[in-house]
């Protein structure tokens, strides 16, 4: 079991990071689709591992992450963000 928390973990850190990297390297735009998605899917995979923790701090601050980004891929859904460039 711990070894598949850390496999998400570490999956999840990768996914955020990465759609940081692409951002900052300019790949990917902040209202992209791959952007929210990496971000979402990363933050709710580190909030999975923060709840099995037990780490309070991390659950907010992942939580929240998750769902800001969960936000945002519903209003670009919808059409209310710019489109993709």
């Amino acid at each position: 079991m711990n070894l598949i928390v850390q496999f998400v973990s570490l999956v999840g850190a990768g996914l955020v990071l990465g759609a940081y990297v692409a951002l900052q390297q300019r790949w990917w735009t902040s209202t992209g689709s791959g952007y929210l998605w990496f971000n979402f899917i990363g933050a709710l995979a580190l909030t999975v591992v923060a709840v099995l923790d037990q780490r309070i701090g991390f659950v907010i601050l992942e939580g929240v992450w998750a769902a800001v980004s969960l936000v945002a891929i519903a209003r670009r859904q919808r059409g209310a963000m710019a489109p993709e460039t």
